[in-house]
């Protein structure tokens, strides 16, 4: 069940409050540098012991730690003293629920088929994804970082993803039976719909979420037959942000590429992938009259966040409220499932 965080009141200590603070910034998308600055904070704090810490509080030498800056010296220096830091304060009395709709499908979502950490071009590592992700009540999460070609996003080569797999195997192992990290990949849909990544490297991954990313203006014909192939994949089992769009943010806006839709989710339906409401607000893809297409023809969905940080993981808020508007049946929302119905479906495609 995936829940908004109940807010922190004092004491807390001080990495407590510059992860909270993080997490409600990019929540709320503030400015990558404002973030930046405590997630960095907040390595320094895990990485210095708490009798150095106090010392330099009470000396006024916190600034002097790498990292720490006036804002991120003053929340510290109030957890500390046993105080909720005004900052926190604030940034919890402004929090809102992110959309007005959908939020019992939001509760009955179990999982994400779609985040990225900082192996590729999220912005926190792997564990900290992990960790917002319990917090959140999820049961379970994919790990999809980008695919080679995606250079600009630092996508894994087969030998870093080998890495990373061991590192999802570890992850699981220390957090037992509660929740589950899945091995998977986004990856790219290349020109003549085959995949960004061996055969045999998408065979070890639980869940396998492809994307275009390049190439977005093809004329509708190929971008078809590139789609079409790509969702026929067996490796495949989610269709992301098909249409491409922007619809705000500050990468602009873009229109979405042009292509057979019916087609597009025909062999969706036919081969079991998910189509992805993807629920970023600079995406809202698909459109709703896509998702009411997708619908029609018999399509199953996955709601994701496509977070690209632990803040982001709550954004699904988005996708809930138009999947229950457009009368999505829960049962084909596959980010409802159970993950052991989950695997079953992915193993079988």
């Amino acid at each position: 069940m995936v829940a908004a965080v109940a807010p922190l009141t004092a004491p807390v200590t001080p990495d407590e409050a510059l992860r909270r603070i993080a997490f409600l910034l990019e929540r709320e998308r503030a400015g990558s540098y404002r973030v930046e600055a405590f997630r960095k904070a907040v390595v320094t704090v895990r990485e210095t012991p708490e009798d150095e810490l106090r010392t330099r509080h009470e000396a006024g030498t916190l600034q002097d730690l790498p990292g720490i800056g006036k804002s991120t010296a003053g929340v510290v220096a109030e957890a500390l003293d046993g105080d909720l830091p005004a900052y926190l304060e604030t940034l919890q009395d402004k929090a809102k629920p992110l959309v007005t709709g959908g939020e019992e499908l939001l509760t009955r979502i179990t999982g994400d088929c779609h985040s990225h950490s900082s192996w590729s071009d999220g912005g926190s590592p792997i564990e900290e994804m992990v960790l917002t992700a319990v917090e959140l009540g999820h049961e379970w999460l994919a790990l999809t970082d980008h695919s080679p070609q995606l250079r600009v996003a630092n996508g894994l080569t087969a030998e870093r993803l080998t890495k990373q797999l061991a590192i999802v195997d570890a992850v699981n192992a220390s957090l037992g039976d509660s929740f589950r990290l899945l091995k998977g990949i986004e990856v790219d849909i290349l020109d003549d719909g085959s995949l960004d990544q061996t055969d045999r490297m998408l065979g070890q991954l639980d869940v396998v979420t492809a994307s275009v990313h390049s190439k977005l203006r093809m004329n509708a014909a190929p971008m078809t037959r590139r789609m079409v192939a790509a969702v026929s994949n067996p490796r495949v089992n989610v269709l992301g942000h098909c249409t491409g769009r922007l619809v705000e943010g500050t990468r602009g806006k873009r229109p979405q590429s042009e292509f057979d839709a019916r087609a597009v989710f025909e062999a969706c339906a036919e081969h079991g992938t998910a189509v992805e409401i993807n629920s970023r607000p600079e995406r809202c893809d698909p459109p709703d009259e896509l998702v009411e297409l997708a619908m029609e023809v018999g399509c199953l969905f996955a709601i994701d966040s496509d977070a690209h940080a632990p803040g982001q993981l709550e954004m699904k808020a988005y996708g809930c409220e138009r999947a229950e508007r457009l009368g999505i049946p829960d049962d084909r929302i596959v980010t409802t499932w159970p993950v052991e119905r989950l695997l079953e479906w992915t193993s079988n495609a």
